[in-house]
């Protein structure tokens, strides 16, 4: 493989992306960054299942009266009025409803105190072997009758991109704040895709964000791309109780459907990178995004 070049860092690309074509690239990491006897929440058979699989799937990471707290505080913040005008917030193109609220633990310190928490951020610099920040966090809510899904994506095609992450280091939490059912949009991932990288076609546009946080379009898979890694690695489907959770790694193929059914699916969602992966500039887009999506603080989680 021939590595490009950030201009601006002149720092290797080991990941192109959005150019005239579709590439796959062997990812050039390690999935797990920590040593496999290191002490942490996560058992030794649990990260060998990780680095295999890409994710980790937790029946209960919080309790019933916690995972009250924290949807009470995600009911508060979707219908505060100021919330809805402050542009951190994304709403569905359709029905208008808030579907995301980004930096959640800064604008609340109920969900700060959740990304403080040992059970989560234990977890992190368990796998990646070092401290983390939180590159980005955000609340997803998904009512019922009609909420869009997030199609296809590799999380870390995007954030190599346009927030400028050199390294796979980065790992996400999706923590359940009601059941998931297989019938409301759940998480779906691609087992093992981890292991390769989609470099997607096409420019960014300047922005991007602004539409792709609505409807993703660029650093989107081909058909041909994702029927060939859903063939070689199969479709999971994560379903369970509120206070669940999943652990994916930032390059696992995943997504999640539209929600036609009465049951809402909500969730907190927090992205945490090593502080020996802080972002330089981005890999493939003419300007960074904004810093409540790709955060430019790097300050460890304590």
């Amino acid at each position: 493989m021939t590595a490009t070049y950030d201009t601006t860092t002149a720092m290797p690309d080991l990941y192109p992306s959005r150019g005239a074509a579709e590439v796959l690239t062997p990812r050039q990491d390690p999935v797990v960054w920590g040593a496999p006897d290191a002490p942490g929440p996560v058992a030794p058979a649990d990260l060998l299942s990780f680095e295999r699989d890409g994710f980790l799937a937790i029946d209960e990471l919080i309790s019933e009266d916690e995972v009250a707290v924290y949807r009470n505080e995600l009911n508060r913040l979707v219908h505060d009025p100021d919330m809805r005008a402050d542009e951190r917030s994304i709403v569905e193109p359709q029905s208008k409803e808030i579907r995301t609220v980004f930096e959640v633990h800064k604008i609340s310190e109920v969900f700060a105190r959740l990304v403080r928490d040992e059970r989560v951020v234990g977890r992190a610099r368990q796998i990646l072997g070092s401290d983390v920040y939180v590159h980005q966090s955000r609340i997803n809510v998904k009512p019922g009758f009609g909420a869009s899904g997030f199609y296809w994506h590799s999380d870390f095609e995007t954030w190599h991109a346009e927030d400028g992450l050199p390294r796979m280091r980065t790992v996400s939490v999706s923590i359940a704040l009601t059941e998931n059912y297989d019938t409301n949009g759940g998480l779906m991932i691609m087992p093992g895709s981890h292991k390769t990288f989609l470099g997607c076609s096409g420019e960014t546009p300047k922005d991007n964000y602004k539409k792709s946080l609505q409807m993703q379009d660029a650093g989107t898979p081909s058909d041909e791309a994702l029927s060939q890694l859903a063939s070689q690695h199969g479709i999971k489907l994560f379903t369970g109780k509120a206070g669940s959770a999943t652990w994916f790694d930032c390059n696992a193929m995943h997504g999640s459907g539209d929600n036609i059914t009465p049951f809402p699916r909500s969730n907190v969602f927090i992205v945490f990178n090593s502080v020996e992966n802080t972002a330089v500039e981005p890999f493939a887009a003419p300007v960074r995004r904004p810093e409540f999506i790709g955060a430019r603080e790097f300050t460890p989680v304590r």
